[in-house]
């Protein structure tokens, strides 16, 4: 009796197709401990980022515990609607944005800016001792820098107002004065972060070839133009895939730094749409709210992320994908 065979193939094909199989058999025998590490972030991730995902049914039903998710009444889109409704929906959406962009715009050329004078810097000692002092707010929890920004902030006792003080300037509130809020949560934040974000263009710029430097410096080019024409030109595919990682924090303003900052002067200002969530589903227990106003932002968040990275792709051919 003749053994049945896909007639698609041909017999070099079959022959191909089971060396590659033992080939990748043999490679995982032969490498199992490995495999068997890797399951466990795997199964990590699954477990805590993709199961929780059925929960996203919420913000369309009726949510009751006792019935449970797949048990509640469908409402499609009415959560979603009243939100776009509701007069707290401008004022959020308005801040998180705005608290976003300034951040875009200010935060994000820093650390560029600071490897780049960085780079330039000839002893060595002297550089790791710059990088080392502007690496370490980043691993101070955010509970220490906001208590660090309202003490060095106080009217009475704060190191910003004794200065002025000592030019005859009066005391500034500056925590309960919506006018800084904004001000004092970009600034900080590009303290807090442009060591660290620094690291990733230093190992750019580290990977450049120094006989362009050289070749540039016979024909006669100062240190700016060498950095703006050869440095900054090299690091632009890491500046641009950054730059597309960092558009969704357009909607994502930190939000553990604006609850431990603000306050019922600069509520107008500073509430953001992690904040109203807070509010929301942990102190008013309206959990089918919250999960719709999350889901919105997520779903712009990734708009964002694909618009940008299409942008960048037309304009520079540097992409994620």
């Amino acid at each position: 009796m003749r053994r049945a065979t896909n007639p698609g193939l041909r017999g070099s094909d079959i022959k191909r197709n089971g060396v590659s199989k033992n080939k990748t058999w043999i490679m995982m025998k032969r490498y199992k401990v490995i495999y068997l590490l890797l399951l466990f972030p795997i199964a990590s991730f699954a477990v805590f980022n993709y199961a929780p995902l059925y929960g996203l049914l919420v913000a369309f039903k009726q949510y009751r515990p006792a019935q449970g998710i797949f048990g509640s009444a469908w409402v499609g889109f009415k959560w979603f609607e009243q939100f776009l409704t509701n007069p707290y929906f401008w004022r959020v959406f308005r801040n998180t944005v705005l608290l976003g962009f300034y951040n875009m715009v200010f935060g994000f050329p820093a650390p560029i800016i600071f490897a780049l004078l960085l780079n330039e810097i000839t002893r060595a000692r002297y550089k790791k001792v710059v990088q080392t002092v502007t690496l370490l707010p980043h691993f101070l929890s955010m509970v220490a820098i906001c208590s660090m920004i309202i003490g060095l902030l106080s009217p009475t006792y704060g190191a910003v107002n004794k200065m002025l003080a000592a030019f005859g300037i009066r005391p500034i509130y500056f925590m309960a004065e919506p006018g800084w809020f904004r001000t004092i949560f970009v600034a900080t934040d590009i303290w807090q972060g442009i060591g660290f974000s620094s690291i990733l263009y230093l190992a750019a710029i580290a990977g450049v070839d120094q006989e362009q430097y050289e070749a540039a410096m016979i024909d006669g080019a100062n240190r700016f133009q060498r950095a703006w024409h050869i440095t900054l030109s090299a690091i632009k595919p890491t500046i641009c895939i950054l730059l597309i990682l960092s558009v969704p924090s357009l909607l994502r303003a930190n939000f553990e730094k604006v609850l431990l900052l603000y306050n019922n002067a600069t509520f107008e200002v500073a509430d953001v749409i992690s904040t109203y969530l807070y509010r929301l589903g942990l102190e008013q227990g309206q959990l089918e709210f919250s999960t719709a106003v999350g889901l919105f932002n997520a779903v712009l968040s990734f708009l964002l992320v694909l618009s940008s990275n299409k942008i960048s792709k037309m304009l520079d051919n540097a992409s994620l994908w």
